[in-house]
């Protein structure tokens, strides 16, 4: 049987500033109602399998656990990495996890953003793929190319193998435009989509001959892992000391059981706005709209408007994101460009490049709405029956006023109920904790005053999250 296998890291930073550090691409609603992650678990129902295994990083795992929540899946595996080190070992951790389950297990490597139109022909090529991995082939998807991409790498396919399938004859880099233009005419050649089918045993099997560190470290970081509410953490000096690699240089460029079944059902990475806007429904004047956005004279625009109204008079070919912290605009054909000023935010140390204004914790979500010398606001929604963790700060008092909902507040020894348009102060290193008793939303605006308002001025003492 299929053990499902969703790569959910990544940091998306093509898609900035709607996708951050902090909440990446594949936990957004980008292209159906769900998010790209969700979508990804949607495709997997019409097939046999067992209850899917995600990997993802230590800052996202509150995400994840909350969007398979939203989609009733109580039953998948979480597995947090300490650090990224590339695909090979990420899959080969799967893979130990699937054959200590079942010895004959298949995995099902599939990445949590990408965008697949036609899912009944995405089966299809699976039903394909699984036959030629129950002969113990190493099957990638190939994505049959609709133009010449210079964005993705390219599978030269060999002989055929079986009546859906053939051998893989090389991989190749992502090529110049006349290069692609060359693969795209010769027919042989497909995109490669990172997607992948396989027995987990003849992957650990392959892995052990091209990379037996690898393979060791990955044991040595699940025999040392532990148990933290629904996830499971490696242990951290283990895997650290993991050889970085990803699956093709470490094992699909170098064995002799590669091959490649040929995928036809509207695929896309969604690698970067001008592919988002290529994916999406456009207007008679090629334009693609989200929010409130008011359009003359433009067209072939991508314009995604959060919070505001968005304009444009006599434009095109332009991406414009509008979110409540920052404002992009770029030549559509520049989009990929955006990755240069994340690196620059970053360099210097700007913290659009890690959240949005409003950022999101296990109980909820909090959105700053102003600061200054000494003060913050905030508004904060805790989710019924959610509490914050019993906190101290050092440099910072707190008042808090109830917009809606009911608030449980616990101030050194005494907990009282605080109502709608009630308040309370929370002196500097008082010891406090915060919970939503009721059943709907609580709501509340904070005000922060102090000489420090940094995250990092909170001493947690105890939290139903494992954060202390």
């Amino acid at each position: 049987m299929i053990t499902p296998v969703i790569m959910a890291g990544g940091s998306g930073s093509r898609l900035w500033p709607l996708s951050r550090q902090l909440r990446p691409k594949q936990f957004l609603p980008l292209t159906g109602e769900g998010t790209m992650l969700q979508e990804t678990l949607k495709r997997l129902a019409p097939l046999e399998h067992r209850s899917p295994l995600l990997i993802c990083n230590e800052e996202h795992r509150f995400l994840v656990a909350e969007q398979l929540r939203q989609q009733g899946i109580t039953d998948a595996r979480i597995l947090l990495e300490p650090e990224g080190r590339n695909t090979a070992p990420a899959i080969a951790l799967a893979a130990l996890k699937a054959v200590a389950e079942d010895p004959e297990a298949l995995m099902l490597v599939l990445a949590a953003d990408h965008l697949i139109r036609d899912v009944a022909r995405f089966h299809e090529s699976v039903d394909h793929a699984q036959t030629l991995a129950e002969q113990g082939q190493l099957v990638t998807f190939g994505v049959v190319p609709t133009h010449a991409e210079t964005g993705y790498g390219y599978i030269q396919r060999g002989e055929e193998q079986g009546s859906f399938g053939f051998r893989v004859k090389r991989f190749v880099e992502k090529p110049d435009r006349i290069t692609a233009e060359d693969y795209l005419n010769a027919g042989d050649y497909y995109w490669n989509s990172g997607m992948f089918l396989f027995s987990a045993k003849r992957y650990l099997e392959e892995l052990e001959c091209f990379q037996p560190a690898m393979v060791n470290a990955c044991r040595d970081a699940l025999a040392g892992a532990s148990q933290d509410l629904d996830f499971t953490r490696l242990d951290a000096e283990a895997f650290k000391a993991c050889p970085a690699d990803s699956i093709d240089y470490a094992v699909m460029e170098r064995t002799r059981y590669a091959s490649v079944v040929p995928l036809d059902a509207g695929w896309s990475d969604i690698g970067s706005w001008s592919a988002l806007w290529e994916v999406s429904d456009r207007d008679a004047q090629g334009n693609v709209c989200h929010g409130d956005v008011m359009l003359h004279d433009s067209h072939d625009l991508l314009v995604h408007a959060e919070h505001r109204l968005v304009a444009t008079v006599g434009v095109e070919d332009l991406v414009v994101v509008e979110t409540k912290d920052a404002v992009l605009v770029a030549r559509k054909g520049r989009a990929q460009e955006v990755k240069k000023i994340v690196s620059r935010l970053k360099d210097e140390g700007r913290t659009e490049q890690t959240n949005h204004r409003e950022v999101y914790r296990p109980w909820g979500v909090y959105d700053s709405i102003d600061s200054g010398n000494r003060y913050q606001v905030k508004c904060i929604t805790v989710k019924p029956g959610a509490k914050l963790s019993v906190q101290m700060h050092h440099h910072r008092a707190e008042h808090w006023v109830v917009v809606s909902g009911t608030a449980k507040v616990t101030i050194g020894e005494t907990t009282r109920l605080v109502c709608e348009n009630e308040s309370t102060y929370i002196p500097i290193g008082q010891v406090h904790a915060l919970e939503n008793p009721g059943k709907i939303p609580l709501e509340l605006i904070e005000v922060q005053s102090g000489s420090y308002l940094g995250e990092d001025d909170i001493v947690r003492f105890n939290d139903r999250y494992g954060r202390c």
